[in-house]
């Protein structure tokens, strides 16, 4: 099947596929005398794989690992485990930093009266000098 088709099967796109492939994260495909790629079932097996693991938030580099422990019928789970329980830790420490980030724009949209004056408090914390919509958001964070 051609790329189209690939994207369409995979549900990556065409952009994604030629990304993958030229980044290493999948091997180059077949090729017809005219230079367009070619793809098989198990070509498209492996963008799906990595479509689910991207929409669960793994690097790409995350996904070269679990491509490679997905080909190695050998491999202990653990090690899958292991990569999951790590990326479960950085999500946690991402959910916290939105956060904090979601309190500060609270509290400096709840501070801005929205109405007709030019003082607002969102702009002035975005602007200042000392961080201060940083410092208002580890405050938040700490709290």
């Amino acid at each position: 099947m051609n790329i189209g088709d690939a994207a369409a099967a995979s549900g990556v796109s065409a952009k994604m596929i030629r990304h993958y492939e030229e980044s290493g994260l999948t091997p180059r495909v077949a090729r017809t005398d005219a230079g367009y790629r070619l793809y098989t079932e198990k070509d498209v097996h492996l963008l799906r794989f990595i479509r689910q693991a991207r929409q669960l938030g793994f690097s790409m580099k995350q996904i070269a690992d679990l491509i490679g422990l997905w080909l190695d019928q050998s491999r202990p789970s653990r090690k899958v485990k292991q990569l999951a329980d790590t990326h479960i830790r950085e999500l946690d420490e991402r959910i916290r930093e939105l956060q904090a980030m979601k309190s500060t724009l609270e509290k400096l949209a709840h501070d801005c009266h929205g109405d007709n004056r030019p003082d607002c408090p969102i702009l002035d914390a975005l602007g200042a000098q000392d961080g201060a919509a940083s410092a208002c958001c580890d405050m938040h964070a700490n709290a």
